[in-house]
């Protein structure tokens, strides 16, 4: 067994994180082979096992470092908003924009894959696979602040994400045209139903 020392450890984990963030996106979890991640870091195959215990565990720590991403992006994009309405105007076009143009994002929100990977890893009984909260989607901790306004609709933050996040799967529509332009008529619906979400959440 290759002995390392505790940098190379961490050099070669990040590495191996971010060829799967490459790999995964471009070929997705199926196709993308335990060969082709360490041959995109210049390690052996067997020597994989000695970081990850499963290409199912790589997967699972690749979304979880893309959700932090994607939380990172929606705070900043929430942060610009000068009002509540545009706050959540922007946390939704941020999200759909993500969906629509990372797989990964899109496997994450919309296809559920982190907490169906953790199930299964789970039962696996990976040691230390699971140091981080259980996952189930972005945390929007400016749900809460929302919540707590007098013209926010409803009162109760878990309920708030879930609408919110309930949005994200109306881009599965995205693959079907719609009238004779279908990319250009998508937009105008897409931008209807965010603004039928943000009137919906506020009370005049």
């Amino acid at each position: 067994m290759s002995r390392f020392t505790d940098r190379d450890r961490e050099r070669i984990r990040s590495q191996l994180i971010e060829a799967g963030q490459e790999l995964f996106t471009q070929f997705g979890f199926e196709r993308t082979r335990v060969s082709d991640l360490t041959e995109e870091v210049g390690i052996g195959t067997s020597t994989f096992y000695q970081f990850f215990d499963s290409k199912e565990e790589l997967y699972f720590k690749v979304l979880l470092v893309e959700r932090q991403r994607l939380e990172e992006k929606i705070a900043d994009a929430v942060t610009v908003g000068e009002t509540p309405r545009e706050e959540v105007r922007l946390f939704l076009e941020t999200t759909l924009d993500e969906v629509q143009a990372n797989p990964l994002i899109s496997a994450l929100i919309v296809d559920g894959e982190l907490r169906t990977l953790q199930d299964q890893l789970e039962e696996l009984d990976i040691e230390g696979a699971f140091t981080e909260p259980r996952p189930d989607g972005p945390d929007l901790p400016f749900t809460k602040r929302w919540a707590q306004l007098e013209t926010f609709r409803y009162d109760d933050p878990e309920l708030i994400d879930r609408l919110l996040i309930s949005l994200v799967f109306t881009v599965r529509s995205r693959n079907a045209p719609v009238g004779t332009d279908g990319e250009v008529e998508y937009a105008q619906v897409e931008d209807a139903l965010i603004e039928t979400i943000v009137d919906g959440l506020f009370e005049e």
